[in-house]
């Protein structure tokens, strides 16, 4: 008798890692039904899916990645229906939705006392983070799974955020139940979060979607200070965050003994550095924010002294990834 589609799921199974078929995200769908945590890729990075109404699975992923209880998380759902159902969205989220959802925006909204999420995914707060992520194996997770899911990046808590399957199971290993493999993500960091629960939206954190884009929707957006608050609004707020182990230096140019360098644009960096990694040669902000955690985690070696990065505009995707970089620093 032919074994089974799950079956041979299983067999392709290597260090916890399935190529991210039907059979696999089936399998996953069924792990997540019964309160396990599944690693799978978005657009911008892999989060750690769990149930995002079990309690007991949400806990599961604080313990996972080490995470402090008062930073929220990120609920992915496949759409504005679904969102709909967990927090109430005015006609400024129903706009931003339909522009730019599935995508990397995550909405910061007030939560409906019927959304049956836990409350340990909003830390407790009044209000829930969610989006709809536009990676179809994301996509065909949410729909096979039947339910909200919490899902913060699949690493450790403050580390560098995971871009490859291979780095989730590098980071978390045996904590999490199976990892979706969807090739490496296109965006490369996360999403923007956009806190819409006052008189004026607010940016909370810069992500996938510009802030020019935002505004083009919108109007005007106030800009949040870079974190420090006793009970963050939104993931990716706390000071210290995305951080190799490494120490990491910005707007760097002359090197240091022993030290790499990141950079960015055409100009060939001086003499002296230990390994020298492009971001992207072309100035192409885009590029640079895909390479920009898998590049981080390639120079995180015991032999090098310490990791410089060239100066970044501070402009579209740069403003992301400048965030990334300075929490990174801290």
């Amino acid at each position: 008798m032919r074994p089974s589609a799950q079956s041979d799921t299983f067999l392709r199974i290597t260090h916890g890692i399935a190529p991210a078929d039907a059979a696999a995200i089936a399998r996953a769908a069924e792990l997540l039904r019964a309160g396990r945590l599944v690693a799978f890729p978005t657009e911008t990075v892999y989060g750690l899916g769990g149930d995002a109404g079990s309690d007991a699975a949400v806990a599961a992923i604080f313990a996972a990645k080490g995470r402090p209880r008062f930073n929220p998380l990120i609920v992915h759902v496949p759409g504005l229906t679904e969102a709909e159902t967990l927090a109430r969205l005015d006609d400024r989220a129903r706009i931003v939705a339909a522009r730019f959802w599935p995508g990397p925006l995550t909405l910061v909204l007030a939560r409906k006392e019927t959304s049956g999420l836990s409350l340990l995914a909003s830390a407790g707060l009044d209000t829930i983070a969610v989006r709809a992520p536009a990676h179809a194996v994301a996509q065909a997770l949410l729909r096979a799974a039947g339910c909200p899911v919490a899902a913060p990046s699949a690493n450790r808590s403050g580390r560098i955020s995971p871009t490859t399957s291979r780095h989730v199971a590098e980071e978390l290993g045996d904590r999490v139940s199976l990892i979706l493999d969807g090739g490496p993500t296109a965006v490369g960091v996360e999403s923007t979060v956009l806190d819409l629960t006052g008189r004026v939206p607010e940016l909370l954190r810069p992500g996938g979607v510009t802030l020019e884009r935002l505004r083009e929707a919108v109007g005007p957006i106030e800009i949040a200070g870079r974190g420090g608050e006793a009970a963050p609004r939104s993931p990716g707020r706390l000071d210290s965050h995305y951080a190799p182990e490494r120490p990491l230096r910005l707007d760097a140019w002359q090197a240091r003994p022993g030290e790499a360098l990141l950079a960015f644009g055409p100009d060939e960096p001086p003499p002296g550095f230990a390994e020298v990694l492009w971001l992207s040669r072309t100035g192409d902000l885009a590029e640079a924010a895909a390479n920009l955690f898998a590049m981080l985690r390639r120079l995180d070696r015991p032999e090098l002294s310490g990791i410089a990065v060239t100066p970044i505009p501070e402009e579209g995707l740069g403003r992301a990834i400048n965030d990334r970089l300075r929490r990174a620093a801290r």
